[in-house]
Protein backbone atom coordinates (compact mmCIF):
# COMPACT_ATOMS: atom_id res chain seq x y z
CA UNK A 1 0.00 0.00 0.00
CA UNK A 2 1.37 3.67 -1.23
CA UNK A 3 2.40 5.86 1.61
CA UNK A 4 -0.41 8.12 -0.42
CA UNK A 5 -3.29 5.93 -0.18
CA UNK A 6 -2.39 5.41 3.44
CA UNK A 7 -2.18 9.29 4.22
CA UNK A 8 -5.52 9.95 2.06
CA UNK A 9 -7.60 6.90 4.49
CA UNK A 10 -6.70 7.90 7.39
CA UNK A 11 -7.48 11.62 6.48
CA UNK A 12 -11.14 10.35 5.25
CA UNK A 13 -11.43 8.23 8.38
CA UNK A 14 -10.43 11.88 10.43
CA UNK A 15 -12.78 13.68 8.41
CA UNK A 16 -15.87 11.39 9.31
CA UNK A 17 -15.03 10.83 12.32
CA UNK A 18 -14.84 14.51 13.26
CA UNK A 19 -17.17 15.63 10.59
CA UNK A 20 -14.51 18.31 8.91
CA UNK A 21 -11.88 17.84 6.83
CA UNK A 22 -8.11 18.72 7.80
CA UNK A 23 -6.37 20.47 5.04
CA UNK A 24 -3.20 18.74 4.98
CA UNK A 25 -5.28 15.46 4.32
CA UNK A 26 -7.09 16.77 0.96
CA UNK A 27 -3.36 17.19 -0.28
CA UNK A 28 -1.77 14.24 -1.67
CA UNK A 29 1.66 16.27 -2.24
CA UNK A 30 4.20 13.62 -0.30
CA UNK A 31 5.18 12.44 3.17
CA UNK A 32 2.70 13.29 6.30
CA UNK A 33 4.81 15.41 8.49
CA UNK A 34 4.92 16.11 12.32
CA UNK A 35 2.11 18.87 12.56
CA UNK A 36 -0.61 16.64 10.59
CA UNK A 37 0.02 13.75 12.84
CA UNK A 38 -0.26 16.02 16.08
CA UNK A 39 -3.34 17.67 14.69
CA UNK A 40 -4.88 14.23 13.91
CA UNK A 41 -3.99 12.55 17.10
CA UNK A 42 -5.36 15.64 18.86
CA UNK A 43 -8.63 15.37 17.25
CA UNK A 44 -8.56 11.30 17.72
CA UNK A 45 -7.79 12.57 21.79
CA UNK A 46 -11.26 14.61 21.87
CA UNK A 47 -12.83 12.19 20.80
CA UNK A 48 -12.18 9.68 22.72
CA UNK A 49 -12.54 12.40 25.85
CA UNK A 50 -16.69 12.12 24.73
CA UNK A 51 -16.34 8.57 26.13
CA UNK A 52 -16.27 7.37 29.99
CA UNK A 53 -13.21 6.73 31.23
CA UNK A 54 -13.68 3.16 31.99
CA UNK A 55 -15.15 2.26 28.47
CA UNK A 56 -12.75 -0.38 27.02
CA UNK A 57 -12.73 1.53 23.22
CA UNK A 58 -11.69 3.94 24.84
CA UNK A 59 -9.11 2.47 26.57
CA UNK A 60 -7.73 0.64 23.22
CA UNK A 61 -7.81 3.96 21.31
CA UNK A 62 -5.86 5.53 24.10
CA UNK A 63 -2.96 3.08 23.42
CA UNK A 64 -3.04 3.31 19.45
CA UNK A 65 -2.99 7.71 19.94
CA UNK A 66 0.09 6.48 22.54
CA UNK A 67 1.67 4.47 20.07
CA UNK A 68 0.93 6.99 17.16
CA UNK A 69 3.41 9.32 19.33
CA UNK A 70 5.60 6.91 19.82
CA UNK A 71 6.02 6.90 16.09
CA UNK A 72 5.94 10.55 15.27
CA UNK A 73 8.86 11.13 18.03
CA UNK A 74 10.73 8.07 15.70
CA UNK A 75 10.00 10.58 12.43
CA UNK A 76 7.60 7.82 10.90
CA UNK A 77 4.88 10.07 10.70
CA UNK A 78 3.53 7.85 8.01
CA UNK A 79 3.01 4.72 10.75
CA UNK A 80 1.93 7.73 13.46
CA UNK A 81 -1.21 8.12 10.85
CA UNK A 82 -1.95 4.28 10.32
CA UNK A 83 -2.19 4.32 14.51
CA UNK A 84 -4.33 7.38 14.92
CA UNK A 85 -6.56 5.81 11.95
CA UNK A 86 -6.83 2.90 13.74
CA UNK A 87 -7.62 4.54 16.85
CA UNK A 88 -10.42 6.81 14.79
CA UNK A 89 -12.12 3.37 13.91
CA UNK A 90 -12.20 2.22 17.42
CA UNK A 91 -13.56 5.11 18.54
CA UNK A 92 -16.13 5.34 16.13
CA UNK A 93 -17.08 1.74 15.85
CA UNK A 94 -16.72 0.68 19.53
CA UNK A 95 -15.41 -2.68 18.61
CA UNK A 96 -15.15 -3.46 22.23
CA UNK A 97 -17.62 -3.73 24.74
CA UNK A 98 -18.10 -5.10 28.50
CA UNK A 99 -21.16 -6.93 29.74
CA UNK A 100 -23.15 -5.34 32.50
CA UNK A 101 -20.55 -5.59 36.07
CA UNK A 102 -18.19 -7.00 33.79
CA UNK A 103 -14.63 -4.58 33.84
CA UNK A 104 -11.36 -4.56 32.16
CA UNK A 105 -8.88 -6.15 33.90
CA UNK A 106 -5.55 -3.96 33.14
CA UNK A 107 -2.51 -5.93 34.11
CA UNK A 108 0.55 -3.79 36.07
CA UNK A 109 3.66 -4.02 34.60
CA UNK A 110 5.08 -6.35 37.95
CA UNK A 111 1.92 -8.66 37.05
Amino acid sequence: MSRWFVHALAGLILTFACGEPLAEAEEPSGEPTREQCEVAVQEARAEAAKLPADDPSRYFAERDLHQALIEAGNGEFDDCMEATARATVELRERRHTLAPGERLHVLRPDE
